[in-house]
């Protein structure tokens, strides 16, 4: 039965969701005993002074219902799986060390945000560097007429394939990815340079640099999310089902022929990481939903963003974060705008103005008198929408 993606996706969900619901317990326990609580800033919010106190750094349940079912049911020598585990792991322990120092050093600002900024990068660099160099890291594209390929793809080598139909494929290194609601749906990031005589040559660097903004966006839009009970947990469940949708369907040959979307080879394990993933943002909930038992902190939230970002990467779905990420975007533009507006409104006018009551936006609508866990239950009914649209791209183009 192990040889089966399907049964090994089962397993890795079901378990995902037993670690989050019996260690979490105990996880939550301890945090308890050692009155590892939150530190409340005020903020003039209702009900804020009922969570002080309130267990943090419970993203530790998170990792480890994603962490151990995929080293236990998934190929860790799978490029994708090893570069997932790295993610998470690295962030993970970006946001352990915030939530370290805000906890124990009593320090409310936590780590510098030059520092998480620097760790974001740094994974940005490993995870676009692989993508782009691997030799494992390759889509399929049949191979029509004397004119092969363009300059910037490279066929890697023993991989022609022929059909009984008499096409041809191979297996093609090319940093290229998906542009939603477009017939001819492929987007090569080369061509943003190729006009450059000789820069084609230079194609890492903008790829590189184009994953380490979307990993830095992503996971610091997860981390401004995570101000209400249950809230970012709810929303990195739903989109990450979203993205298990898009890696089996791009994993399967049949399925991508049938949808005429780009095949994706040995994207099938991945499947098992979403999996755990989505069973721990669930199982997590248990905790986590109104009136929450414990906090995800930054141990849980930087990672969540950057599991996410870095799977619409993998699966060449980038170009649709802004819809299926929509929640987060919106949250950090609620945020550069409100900032942006009173810095601009104090220097022409002397006294700064703002575009919202408060931000991140969910705080907006605490102070406009909604209850907490509306507004959670609203911005999950939103992703769900996001998500679909997100899904119907499959066929509307």
């Amino acid at each position: 039965m192990f040889q089966f993606i399907t049964f090994r996706v089962t397993m890795a969900l079901l378990l995902s969701l037993v670690i989050s619901l019996l260690l979490g317990k105990s996880i939550v326990r301890f945090l308890q005993k050692k009155q590892i609580g939150e530190t409340i800033r005020d903020l003039g919010l209702a009900g804020e002074n009922s969570k002080k106190g309130t267990p943090t750094m419970g993203g530790l349940i998170i990792l480890a219902a994603i962490v151990i079912p995929t080293l236990l049911f998934a190929q860790v020598k799978t490029v994708y799986i090893w570069l997932m585990l790295l993610c998470t792991v690295w962030l993970g322990l970006i946001g352990f060390l915030d939530d370290y120092i805000k906890v124990f050093k009593k320090n409310k600002e936590g780590l510098a945000g030059k520092f998480k900024i620097l760790g974001q990068v740094g994974l940005g660099i490993i995870i676009g560097s692989t993508l782009y160099f691997n030799e494992n890291v390759v889509i399929s594209r049949e191979i029509i007429g004397a004119k092969k390929l363009a300059p910037y793809e490279r066929v890697v080598a023993k991989s022609e394939r022929v059909t009984k139909e008499g096409h041809r494929f191979a297996d093609v290194k090319t940093p290229i990815t998906s542009i939603p609601f477009v017939k001819n749906h492929e987007f090569n990031y080369a061509k943003l340079i190729s006009w450059i005589p000789g820069a084609e040559k230079y194609t890492y660097v903008l790829y590189i640099l184009i994953v380490i903004i979307i990993i830095t966006a992503v996971s610091n839009g997860a981390n401004l999310t995570d101000g209400l009970d249950g809230l970012a947990t709810g929303v990195s469940a739903v989109i990450g089902v979203c993205l298990g949708i898009f890696a089996y369907v791009s994993g399967n040959i049949q399925f991508a022929e049938y949808l005429n979307i780009m095949y994706i080879p040995n994207l099938g394990e991945l499947s098992i990481f979403i999996a755990a993933f989505v069973g721990a943002c669930v199982g997590f909930l248990w905790y986590n939903a109104y009136p929450a038992q414990v906090f995800m902190g930054d141990t849980g939230s930087l990672a969540l963003g950057g599991i996410i970002a870095s799977l619409a990467i993998i699966v060449r779905k980038e170009l649709l974060i802004p819809i299926f990420c929509g929640v987060f975007l919106v949250e950090n533009l609620s945020v550069v705008l409100q900032v942006s507006y009173f810095k601009y409104t104090k220097k022409k006018y002397g006294e700064g103005k703002r575009i919202f009551l408060m931000s991140p936006l969910h705080h907006h609508y605490q102070k406009l008198g909604y209850h907490e866990s509306k507004i959670a239950v609203r911005f999950w009914i939103i992703t769900i929408m996001c998500a679909v649209v997100s899904i119907a791209t499959l066929k509307i183009r």
